[in-house]
């Protein structure tokens, strides 16, 4: 689907509402990006002159970053300088007005601006304010410096990520902030609806990096507090269920889930190993994590000598789990991620088309939408002003004294 037929849709969810972004990069950002694609107005407050580093980072194209072209769609870029005075009383004057605050600052820094939540929430006592930092608003550790790399390790992520004995990697994306993000939405749509149905006034939905990895990492505590287990890396392997882990085929890998008791006998027959799929033994999910280095020795033995396209097929028709390692490539030629309307064509205001990631969850009735590309740095800063009353003349002074541009 192209934007432009996207943004014919015209029910939106979040109609009506109005979000300030204060955040920058990828947390705050991207919950800003979630509400947005739902109907939300996402003003988003940029410093004059660099605004939002994402802007500058990784691939550019016409001296933009194609990532900025994804996570700004649907958004309005005020340049507007928080660190002078002018500035922070525009600021005050603009979430007076709105219904959400987004911001992923140090812990203290809004408050440095006069805009703590004392102060945001007696001029507006329905505000909703999303703030996200490393390590949450109170505790010890709140005043120091957090990265979404640092909340995946605090978290317990990055103990898991890699093969044993070897040095923790990354998953390859942000997933620390991005989880974070997930989490304040979900804060913010939770208060929205307290503020709407149950006459509740707005709050603070305070997410710590860390602890949005945390609540994603299953059974890690429970496990050590009734065992004293302390689960390590295993690499591709589900460490307890079996078998689930990747194996190697003439071409590259693929991804067997065969960890159901039927399923497994299905497995077994497909390649050749009835004798493992009828054993007592393995007829459980225990019985097989026994048996786990055979079992995968013997699935491995039968991939090793196919392609991926061979094994899927075999697999797909035993209705066997099994699933290719994409690459973006993979996922670009998929004709399922086009037919679910995954892959979107985006004209940018730098006047080409990119294709972007498409719109999730998808909703019958209210679905969401890429309504405008990505904005230039104050491209609607005169327009955002004149909403709350300045004049052309009072705009121009300001831009004068480079409180905004």
């Amino acid at each position: 689907m192209s934007m432009t037929a996207a943004s014919t849709m015209s029910a939106t969810a979040l109609q009506g509402v109005r979000v300030i972004e204060m955040g920058q990069l990828i947390a705050g950002p991207f919950a800003g990006k979630t509400l947005g694609e739902f109907g939300a107005d996402v003003i988003k407050i940029e410093a004059p002159g660099a605004g939002d580093p994402l802007r500058n980072w990784r691939m550019m194209k016409d001296g933009t970053s194609v990532w900025w072209q994804v996570q700004s769609r649907n958004k309005r870029s005020l340049a507007l300088d928080l660190r002078s005075e002018e500035g922070q009383d525009i600021a005050r004057k603009l979430i007076a007005e709105a219904d959400v605050l987004i911001e992923n600052f140090r812990p203290g820094t809004l408050e440095g601006w006069g805009m703590g939540w004392d102060v945001l929430s007696e001029l507006n006592p329905g505000l909703v304010m999303l703030r996200i930092s490393g390590y949450g608003q109170t505790g010890p550790y709140r005043d120091l410096p957090g990265f979404g790399m640092i909340g995946e390790a605090m978290g317990g992520l990055r103990h898991l990520t890699g093969e044993p004995g070897r040095v923790p990697v990354r998953c390859g994306i942000s997933i620390g902030d991005t989880l974070a993000a997930l989490h304040g939405t979900i804060g913010v749509l939770s208060a929205l609806y307290h503020r709407k149905v149950n006459g509740g006034k707005g709050q603070v939905i305070d997410v710590a990096l860390h602890e949005a990895v945390f609540n994603v990492m299953e059974s890690l505590i429970p496990e050590y507090s009734a065992f004293g287990a302390v689960r390590e890396a295993a690499g591709s392997a589900l460490p307890g269920i079996a078998p689930s882990n990747a194996y190697r085929c003439v071409d590259g890998y693929v991804l067997v889930a065969g960890n159901g008791d039927s399923i497994f006998k299905r497995l077994m027959q497909a390649i050749g190993r009835p004798d493992l799929g009828d054993a007592p033994d393995l007829a459980n999910n225990a019985g097989r994590v026994a048996r786990v280095d055979e079992i995968d020795a013997a699935i491995g033995a039968w991939t090793s000598d196919r392609t991926v396209a061979d094994v899927m097929d075999l697999l797909g028709a035993a209705k066997v789990p099994a699933g290719k390692v994409y690459t973006a490539r993979d996922i670009a030629e998929d004709p399922h991620y086009r037919a679910r309307d995954m892959i979107l064509t985006q004209q940018t205001r730098e006047g080409y088309e990119v294709e972007v990631p498409g719109i999730v969850p998808k909703l019958m009735g209210t679905p969401g939408s890429v309504r405008s590309a990505a904005p230039r740095l104050g491209e609607d800063t005169d327009a955002v002003l004149r909403e709350i009353g300045l004049t052309d003349d009072q705009i121009a002074a300001l831009r004068a004294r480079k409180v905004v541009a």
